[in-house]
C-alpha cells in the first residue's frame, strides 16, 4: 500500500479539548455579559431609589454611599461567581449543581450578620431603646 492519500488520518486537537475549550470560553463569555447586566441593572435600581428619596448614609459615619460604588461591587462578585463557576467546570462532575449549591450557601452566610441582629440598625442607635426598652440601660 503505498499510497500518497491520507485520508484516514485527522490532524487536530482532540476531541474533549476541544469541547471542554469550548465550554469554558462560552461559560466566560455569559458570565460577562451576565456580569455586564448585573452592574447596568444594580447601577439603575440604586439611582431610582435615590430618586425617590431612598438614603445611602453609612451608619454612624455621615457619608453616602456613591452609586459608583454598587456598580464596582456588583462587577467583583460576578467575577468571582465566574472564577467559581470556571474551576467547577474544571474541576467537578456535576458543576452546575455544585455552583448552584454554592451560590445558595454564599447568599445564606452574607445574611447572617443582617439576620443576627436583634432588632437591626435603629436598635444600635445612640439614644434608641436598649433591650429592656430603657434608655441607657
Amino acid at each position: 500500500m503505498n499510497s500518497m492519500d491520507d485520508t484516514g488520518a485527522v490532524a487536530g486537537p482532540a476531541p474533549g479539548h476541544t469541547n471542554h475549550t469550548h465550554r469554558l470560553r462560552q461559560l466566560v463569555g455569559t458570565g460577562c455579559i451576565a456580569t455586564l447586566a448585573a452592574m447596568a441593572a444594580t447601577t439603575l435600581t440604586a439611582a431610582l431609589a435615590q430618586a425617590v428619596g431612598v438614603d445611602f448614609a453609612v451608619f454612624d459615619r455621615g457619608e453616602t454611599i456613591p452609586l459608583s460604588a454598587f456598580t464596582v461591587v456588583s462587577g467583583c462578585f460576578s467575577a468571582v461567581g465566574i472564577v467559581i463557576a470556571v474551576a467547577l467546570l474544571r474541576w467537578s462532575a456535576r458543576p452546575a449543581e455544585r455552583f448552584m449549591w454554592t451560590a445558595v450557601s454564599l447568599t445564606a452566610i452574607s445574611l447572617v450578620p443582617h439576620v443576627s441582629e436583634k432588632h437591626g440598625a435603629a436598635a444600635t442607635a445612640p439614644g434608641a431603646p436598649r433591650q429592656g426598652g430603657c434608655r441607657g440601660s
